[in-house]
């Protein structure tokens, strides 16, 4: 038991209950009971490391995740997660992050990571970063594929959020630990474990409730919704980044003057 961890645990399971959600956990027994541990997860809603985090627990285990840094800076949010040992990811200086995480796996603790970096608004797996197999070479850990599906229903980037009670089915799956060696090109891990998740999401899709007329847009277009296309996805997060560059350029021009 950990003094900020496990109540904000038991109280995000009692609004996940006053929501209704519907979790489906397939593969939980995959999450090592010691010892350090990669967690990848996709990225398709902003409650994610939530419902991901929640797979760990039948093993007794609490995953520290890698989150940005704006959310420990917070006064509401900050104290919990640095409360709750998770990991601030500063994008201007991510090398202290990453020995950070490195330093956590090492002591035996699951970090989490999401290799997309951002919410894959095509909900369809994006390109992944290769920090997560740099890490676990580095660390000497596997691994731990976990897909989620039905989050995006609840909050995603560009749809309202639904944290009514809405009765949302969510899907988390757990792959087995995929070792890496400490010798692994990044690149072909990396390649492979993300062709694992593949496979692991078409199965949830597959089994999850058919989605129709308004929440079509929850659904990849490759599968008959509305969503857009992962090229699409791609040009309004190029779009979007492009913005942010624009106005820290301007922040910095005015704090110039």
């Amino acid at each position: 038991m950990e003094p900020v961890y496990t109540p904000v645990i038991t109280f995000a399971r009692g609004v996940f209950a006053l929501q209704g959600l519907r979790f489906t956990m397939l593969g939980e027994d995959n999450v090592p009971r010691s010892g350090g541990a990669v967690m990848a997860i996709n990225h398709i809603g902003y409650m994610d490391f939530t419902y991901a985090g929640l797979a760990a627990l039948k093993s007794g285990r609490l995953v520290r995740f890698m989150a940005k840094e704006s959310v420990f800076t917070h006064p509401v949010s900050g104290p919990l997660m640095r409360g709750m040992h998770h990991i601030p990811v500063d994008r201007t200086a991510g090398a202290a992050s990453y020995r950070a995480a490195v330093e956590a796996l090492r002591g035996g603790e699951i970090v989490g990571v999401f290799p997309e970096a951002t919410i894959s608004r095509s909900f369809e797996l994006k390109g992944f970063k290769t920090g997560a197999a740099r890490m676990a070479a580095e660390a000497g850990v596997p691994i731990l594929p976990v897909v989620i599906w039905g989050s995006q229903r609840v909050w995603t980037k560009g749809h309202p959020k639904r944290l009514g009670r809405t009765n949302t089915p969510i899907s988390v799956s757990v792959g087995e630990p995929i070792p890496v060696p400490a010798d692994a090109d990044p690149e072909q891990v990396t390649a492979g474990y993300k062709a694992v998740m593949q496979d692991m999401l078409d199965v949830l899709r597959a089994t999850y409730e058919p989605l129709t007329g308004a929440d079509l847009k929850f659904l990849p277009a490759s599968m008959g919704g509305t969503a857009p296309t992962l090229a699409e996805a791609t040009r309004l997060d190029d779009a979007e980044a492009e913005e942010r560059r624009r106005r820290a350029d301007e922040r910095r021009a005015e704090e110039g003057h």
